[in-house]
């Protein structure tokens, strides 16, 4: 035992030493934190020629050495490709015997409200397809139900359509029209309580997010708004942005697709006093081009496929730009 501290004595000693000789003051490695005090400055350079100076190159001078300021120039915005809306509406919209749900929110979203919807209520869920926006429930021991959660026309909208799933040896007629809108009613209802407060959304619907029913693209400097609608809802929802943002339409020839509109600074003023030329602010919806512009608002369908766009009579191309971005911002 006395052999053990012995050499553990001996051991702690050696450490202290071999320390002390690699990294104290006397050391092979000593510290020199403190060097820079035992620094002394150099003496000036004595120059043999007084003609002589020493340059300092400056590597960051001044960006406005040397460089001609540029003029300003007024930049014009772009224009407004696609709206969306924040109010998170609901409606139940019709065109004919066709109805569906319009909802200002991405599928991705609204699929699983609506797949909550189905789940909350007495209906039982066949399937659930949300890279296709399909879901097929069963409504009583007769009736399947094929519900269908497609992009809309606005950006950041939703379309719910309710039809009848119809098997491969099915007889029977369509749904009733009275019967679709009390259903899709209840689903306006359940999303008027959920979509305000829902803020998730389905990673398996996100490709729904990308089968947009609007697309935009310029041909000769002309803008040309693509709906992948036929003809009929093409046209009302064009009536419908037209309604919305006050532009008046002077002829329409439903035949050909051509809405003739103006719209003049001059005819946001009638009315009483206005002589006075007093202006209301209160509506911003009301497009304002030149006066008198006329322009003619062009509907050409093909395959299932409607384009839009504008030609100007007597205003400017700029102004028939600024109508087709209205409509388009407008379009839902």
């Amino acid at each position: 035992m006395k052999k053990f501290y012995v050499y553990m004595t001996v051991f702690s000693l050696m450490t202290i030493s071999s320390c002390s000789y690699i990294s104290g003051p006397e050391g092979l490695f000593p510290d020199t934190k403190n060097k820079f005090f035992e620094e002394e400055i150099s003496p000036n350079i004595n120059l043999p020629n007084d003609d002589l100076a020493i340059t300092k190159d400056d590597h960051y001078p001044p960006i406005t050495d040397g460089i001609i300021l540029t003029e300003a120039q007024d930049i014009p915005a772009p224009r407004q490709i696609f709206s969306s809306g924040e109010s998170k509406e609901v409606q139940l919209r019709r065109l004919g015997e066709l109805m569906w749900v319009y909802v200002e929110t991405l599928p991705s979203t609204s699929w699983p409200i609506t797949k909550n919807y189905f789940e909350a209520s007495s209906m039982h869920i066949l399937s659930a397809d949300p890279d296709q926006g399909i879901l097929l429930v069963n409504h009583s021991d007769d009736l399947n139900l094929k519900i269908t959660v497609e992009h809309g026309i606005k950006e950041a909208s939703t379309e719910i359509f309710l039809s009848k799933n119809i098997e491969a040896d099915d007889q029977s007629d369509d749904l009733d029209v009275e019967f679709i809108q009390i259903e899709l009613e209840k689903i306006v209802q359940f999303f008027a309580s959920s979509v305000s407060s829902f803020s998730g959304t389905s990673l398996a619907a996100q490709n729904l997010n990308d089968r947009k029913k609007a697309n935009i693209y310029n041909v000769n400097d002309q803008t040309i708004i693509e709906l992948n609608l036929g003809f009929n809802r093409a046209w009302s929802a064009v009536s419908r942005a037209l309604t919305a943002g006050n532009i008046i339409s002077n002829d329409i020839d439903r035949e050909n697709g051509i809405f003739l509109v103006s719209y003049s600074i001059e005819s946001e003023n009638d009315g009483w006093f206005s002589f006075l030329n007093f202006r209301s602010e209160d509506n911003n919806d009301v497009l304002l081009l030149g006066e008198e512009a006329e322009f003619k608002i062009i509907l050409e369908t093909k395959n299932e496929k409607t384009n839009i766009f504008v030609e100007s009579l007597s205003g400017s191309r700029d102004e028939a730009e600024a109508l087709i971005s209205k409509i388009n911002e407008l379009l839902s």
